[in-house]
Order: C-alpha cells, then structure tokens, then sequence
C-alpha cells in the first residue's frame, strides 16, 4: 500500500516512543506536541498519522507484554513491520528487559506494605474478549515472541510478584480478624524452592488451606502464561485448595484475577516441550 510506512520511518517513531515512555515511567515532564513537531520533520507525516502510529506502538507493546503510554489508547490494524521495529529497538536495548532495570521502574516498595489489598477481578471470558481483529493481533504477537516464555524467564518480575501477593493474603486475613492466620502464611517457593506445586501457603478465613501459584506479567489480563505438569498435577490433587492467581499491569498498577481447577475450564492447556529419552 502506498501509505505503508517504511522501515526507517517506523525505527524513528518507535525510537521517539520509547523516549517519551522512559520519561513516563520515570515521571519526567515532556511534551507530546513537540515530540510530534520534531518527527514530522524527520519521516514527513502529518501530525494526526504520527499520534496514531503511537497509538499502534501502545497495542504492539500490549500484545509483547510491555507497559504503554496511558495516554496513547492502544489502536490495533497495524502493520506487521511496525511490530518488528519494536522487536528490533528492544533487541537493540536489551537493558530495557533486563529483570534489575526493569523492577527498578516498577512499583514502590511502599505497595509491598502490609496493608496493601490487591485489587481482584473477574477473569477474562468469551463474553469480556475484545473484538476478534484486536484479540487475534494480540494473540499472533504472543505467539511469534513467546511473550509467556519471557515472563517465566524473568526471575525478579516473578519473584516481585509473588512478594505483592503475600502482601494481599496478610492483609486479606487481618482485615478479616484472622491475624494467627495471617502469621502463618508461608512463603514455599521462597523458602523450600520451587517443586511444591504452588507458590505461597495461604488460609481462606475459615482456616482452609489456600494453595496459590502466582504468574506475573507486565503485560495486559489476557497475556499468555506457562503452567508446569507439577503445577497442574497439584492443581489436580487439591482441587478444591489450589488457586492460580494471575498477576497482571504489575509495572503500572498491579491487578489480579483467580482461576480455580480445572483450568481447562478457563484456559486452552498446548504442550509447548516433550521431555526425550532413548529407546
């Protein structure tokens, strides 16, 4: 198509992008006016292309599981390649996504406070999808960079993660009078590794075992997470105390939802790796 922008056009804007949001995150003023002035003089487009395009970067970096500019709404129907130039800056920036800088831009450590309540909601159905073009968008950028494989990568993303919702349950239990409860909370993945199945030992007011796994993305609720055999063997086993609590918009402004077993009745299970042994 002839209004098809190219490759060095997209790498200007998506460089310019990422300018603004690194001031963003950090709260540094910056104006989006001029920003837009300076590019129109380098890639020659008008301004209401250029606000648009920012809008495609928003839905790009929300399809890869990255924090956006609240103030540019993500806007899907984007080119394939505005995608690849994203891909391209942050493979060029790798210290972006690296686990220490990128906890670094996240929450406050007041947020890991005793008091602070997660907020839970819903979790995502067929009757809450987005329209078909944006979710199908969403699901081919996950797809093509295993935006799951890199959240189970990220440690320090996970390990955050699961400190806020240690946080939750504490202060779950002690708003409900539970506070011998409360004290009892044990962080396993922490304390004993991971091979148990879960996360965190919890307690549901009545004193009921609460088995949580936590996984944590930056991205948004409907971000495609990895779940081991262990995890699903247990979730099998204890079913009626094994919770899988989805921990989402961590670096902006945690969110949270609950899945209950089975999973199958929530989420579509695919194999991802076989395990090989010789004959």
């Amino acid at each position: 198509m002839a209004d098809d922008w190219s490759d060095k056009q997209n790498d200007a804007i998506v460089a310019d992008y990422f300018a603004m949001l690194a001031d963003d995150i950090a709260g540094r003023l910056y104006s989006k006016a001029e920003h837009n002035r300076l590019l129109r003089a380098v890639i020659d487009r008008p301004r209401g292309s250029i606000e648009y395009k920012h809008q495609n970067i928003s839905a790009v970096l929300k399809g890869l599981g990255e924090v956006w500019i609240p103030g540019y709404k993500p806007a899907f129907n984007f080119q394939a390649s505005l995608v690849d130039a994203v891909v391209r800056w942050l493979d060029r920036h790798p210290d972006w996504l690296a686990p220490a800088a990128r906890m670094a831009m996240g929450p406050s450590a007041s947020v890991f406070c005793e008091e602070a309540a997660l907020w839970i909601g819903p979790p995502p159905t067929h009757s809450n999808a987005p329209p078909p073009g944006e979710l199908e968008q969403m699901a081919a950028i996950a797809r093509k960079y295993d935006v799951a494989e890199r959240d189970a990568r990220n440690r320090a993303l996970g390990r955050a993660g699961e400190k806020r919702v240690l946080a939750h349950e504490r202060a779950s239990l002690r708003a409900a009078g539970r506070t011998d409860l409360a004290e009892r909370i044990r962080w396993v993945s922490n304390v004993d590794g991971d091979g148990a199945g879960y996360d965190i030992l919890s307690f549901d007011s009545d004193g009921s075992d609460r088995l949580i796994e936590v996984k944590t993305t930056n991205g948004w609720e409907r971000t495609p997470f990895h779940i081991t055999r262990n995890e699903l063997a247990v979730a099998k086993e204890r079913h009626s105390d094994w919770r899988l609590v989805r921990l989402w918009n961590f670096v902006r402004e945690p969110k949270a939802f609950e899945l209950h077993p089975p999973l199958e009745a929530h989420v579509s299970l695919m194999a991802t790796s076989y395990q090989a042994t010789f004959l």
